[in-house]
């Protein structure tokens, strides 16, 4: 089990996570404030831009595959390096007319 750092950039929010919680779990537990509904990695209301890092998602079924490699699902999404995450951005399928069709998402 390996700890990583993620920040919150413009917060001066900093958890420290292992590799085998999500992110949301530990906000939760610290009692940082992040959005969340489904915690299925449907809704997309828990997303946040990944500044710098990586994490392994594979259960993010709302997001395109690119945006897999620049958004992170915090109720899916655990660290595989320490990271910084901007919680003030989306992704673009959060607002395309297909995301009710994980098909339609991939493009």
């Amino acid at each position: 089990m390996t700890d990583y750092t993620v920040e919150f950039v413009g917060t001066g929010e900093t958890i420290t996570v292992s590799d085998k919680d999500t992110i949301l779990s530990r906000c939760i537990e610290e009692g940082i404030a992040q959005e969340y509904s489904c915690r299925v990695g449907m809704c997309l209301a828990c997303s946040a831009e990944i500044v710098e890092g990586e994490v392994v998602q594979p259960a993010a079924r709302g997001l395109t595959e690119r945006e897999r490699e620049e958004y992170a699902l915090t109720c899916m999404a655990r660290p595989a390096s320490d990271l910084r995450l901007d919680r003030g951005e989306y992704p673009p399928s959060i607002e395309s007319e297909g995301r009710g069709d994980p098909a339609a998402a991939d493009d």
